[in-house]
């Protein structure tokens, strides 16, 4: 990470135990190297409500498939459970 975002390996560490203050611009760049927009970088949500998130997009995702793909899809999950 510290790489695709430009900034020294301990640096990085150093925010990442808290001893570091990261300005703006690197929460920004941040932001990018985890292909995320910036303010999910402070959603801080409990495990249940993150549950509850990604429940309701794999639904969506569910609505969307192609008759085809349904299958193909539970065999995945399937392996994925087991």
């Amino acid at each position: 990470m510290a790489e695709l975002i430009d900034i020294n390996p301990k640096y990085l560490s150093s925010i990442e135990r808290g001893e570091e203050n990261p300005t703006l611009d690197l929460f920004i760049r941040l932001a990018g190297g985890l292909k995320v927009e910036l303010h999910e970088i402070f959603q801080f949500e409990y495990e249940d409500q993150q549950s509850k998130r990604l429940h309701t997009r794999l639904q969506a995702l569910m609505a969307e498939i192609k008759e085809e793909e349904l299958a193909r899809m539970v065999h995945i999950l399937e392996a994925l459970v087991h």
